[in-house]
Formats: structure tokens, C-alpha cells, sequence
């Protein structure tokens, strides 16, 4: 694994570049191979499906696509876009911060 990722599951994010500029969301999913995340309602793409278990008539649904992390921000304890840091607490454990304020990122 060569690249630190900034972006966990969980973490609110925020579009900078691509067609869904501006909006911001949920990581539902990291995938660490190709540098891409998943985000709730973002990149939203239609795949047509074949009837199964789940949806019996199949036809066509909306689902999220992956997109870069390079295009995605993380939005800090203020609400706000922030670079994000890895420093050491007082535990000696390695913790996520705000580069702009300085807080821990949880």
C-alpha cells in the first residue's frame, strides 16, 4: 500500500472538481486499490439490472459510482473543507487533524 488515504468510511466529504462539484455526502465505502470512494448520492449512475431475489422486475436503477479522493474533501469539526494531517496525540497515537484549525478530525 503506497498512498495514505485522508478519507475514512463514515466521513462527511465534500466534491471540489467533477460533475457533482459543490455537494457534499457520506462515505459509504474506501477502495484503497484504486484511490476511490463511494459517497451516498453522489455520482450517481443508472445500471440496468436482470430480475433477481431482490428486485423481481429488474429494469433500471440508480446507483452511486465510484469517485477519485483526489476530488474529495474532508469537512471538519467546524463544517468547513479542510487539508487533513496526521500527528501524533498525547498517547503516542497517530490521529487526523484539520490543517486549517488544527483540531483532531474524528
Amino acid at each position: 500500500m503506497g498512498l495514505k488515504l485522508y478519507i475514512k468510511k463514515g466521513d462527511i466529504v465534500k466534491v471540489i472538481a467533477g460533475d457533482s462539484k459543490g455537494q457534499e455526502g457520506k462515505v459509504l465505502k474506501v477502495i484503497f486499490d484504486d484511490y476511490k470512494a463511494i459517497v451516498e448520492g453522489i455520482n450517481m449512475v443508472s445500471k440496468s439490472t436482470k430480475p433477481n431475489a431482490k428486485n423481481t422486475k429488474g429494469g433500471i436503477i440508480k446507483k452511486e459510482a465510484p469517485i477519485h479522493i483526489s476530488n474529495l474533501m474532508v469537512i471538519d469539526n467546524s463544517g468547513k473543507p479542510a487539508r487533513v494531517g496526521r500527528k501524533l496525540d498525547s498517547k503516542g497515537k497517530i490521529v487526523r487533524y484539520s490543517k486549517k484549525t488544527g483540531e483532531v478530525i474524528k
